[in-house]
């Protein structure tokens, strides 16, 4: 029987007064990243026995808006390129491309 592999993913968020991050740093060993500071973050997790996706949405105050923006376009892509890997279901990642083409254009972010 193979030996089990386990990978840590850690990640460190600073709060200010109120709760509002103001640095995010993360670690992957296994990835070569070493407390690497982000400015945002997204995170889901599936919950089998609820059947339900759990998430955590975080950015620092320093995250300006334009970012944020492209951010939430890579992520789409990236997931839309996930789905694919997960579900061979080529149709439906199709159609997340071309929304992610809509997306981008109507915010401008094709001519950066």
């Amino acid at each position: 029987m193979a030996a089990k592999i386990n990978s840590k993913i850690e990640l460190n968020v600073e709060l200010d007064e109120n709760r509002v991050p103001e640095k995010i740093h993360w670690t992957a060993k296994d990835g070569g990243v070493t407390n690497e500071e982000a400015k945002a973050l997204m995170l889901a997790v599936w919950d089998a026995n609820k059947q339900e996706s759990l998430r955590v949405d975080l950015w620092t105050k320093e995250m300006p808006v334009d970012e944020m923006k492209v951010f939430f376009h890579q992520t789409l892509l990236a997931m839309s390129d996930t789905f694919m890997r997960a579900t061979q279901d080529e149709k439906m990642s199709a159609t997340m491309k071309d929304f992610c083409d809509y997306f981008a254009e109507k915010l401008d972010l094709k001519k950066r």
